[in-house]
């Protein structure tokens, strides 16, 4: 399993436009991506759980990655996050 954390930092956060591009983005690997933000975590791939998690501007989420694609999923997502959130 690989795993990065990372603090969002688009100002209104993980709302529809962006949980969407991420749901698009996930849907390019066979990895299972797990997003959590304190004691909550979702799949990524459901996307009004992951709008439901309430993931604003400052919150650091951790994003868990496992297949058999995961080394590189964890790399292209982070440089997507970085990019998008």
């Amino acid at each position: 399993m690989k795993s990065f954390e990372y603090t969002i930092k688009d100002p209104v956060g993980i709302h529809a436009r962006p949980a969407g591009l991420l749901v698009k983005e996930i849907k390019k690997y066979t990895s299972t991506v797990i997003i959590c933000k304190g004691d909550k975590e979702v799949n990524a791939l459901k996307l009004m759980a992951l709008m439901g998690m309430g993931i604003k501007q400052g919150d650091t989420v951790k994003v868990n990655i496992e297949g058999a694609d995961e080394d590189k999923a964890a790399a292209e997502l982070e440089a997507f996050f970085k990019a998008n959130l």
